[in-house]
C-alpha cells in the first residue's frame, strides 16, 4: 500500500518562506513523477508543481513560477516544495501525490493522473 505523508505547513507572514516535504513509501519512488496540489476552502484543487521521476523536468503553475521550487531526493523517497515570497493567496492545504503510471508525467496538472495522495499540510499566509 502506498503511503504519502506531507509536512512543513505553517502560519507565515506575507513575504516569508516555507519548505514542504513529502515522503512516499510502498512504491518504487524513483519511477514515479510526483506532484504538489493545493486547495483553499470553497475552491477546486489546483496543480502547483510536479517533478519527473529522475528530477530532470519540473513544472509549475503560472501563479507560483519564480517563487516556488520543487525538488526530490530519491535516496530518501522525498519530494520538497520550497516556497518563497509567499502571498496570502497561497493560503491553502497542500497535497503531495504520486503519479499513477511509472516513467510518465503526460498530464502533470490533472489530479486524476495521480493515484496516491497524502492527507495534506496547511499553509496559511497572513497579511
Amino acid at each position: 500500500q502506498v503511503l504519502v505523508v506531507e509536512s512543513g505547513g505553517d502560519l507565515v507572514e506575507a513575504g516569508g518562506s516555507l519548505r514542504l516535504s513529502c515522503i512516499a513509501s510502498g512504491l518504487t519512488f524513483d519511477r514515479h513523477s510526483m506532484g504538489w496540489f493545493r486547495q483553499a476552502p470553497g475552491t477546486e484543487r489546483e496543480a502547483v508543481s510536479a517533478i519527473t521521476w529522475a528530477g530532470r523536468n519540473k513544472y509549475y503553475a503560472s501563479s507560483v513560477k519564480g517563487r516556488f521550487t520543487i525538488s526530490r531526493d530519491n535516496d530518501k523517497s522525498t519530494v520538497y516544495l520550497q516556497m518563497n515570497s509567499l502571498k496570502p493567496d497561497d493560503t491553502a492545504k497542500y497535497y503531495c501525490a504520486a503519479y499513477g503510471r511509472e516513467y510518465s508525467v503526460d498530464h502533470w496538472y490533472q489530479a486524476d493522473s495521480y493515484n496516491a495522495w497524502g492527507q495534506g499540510t496547511q499553509v496559511t499566509v497572513s497579511e
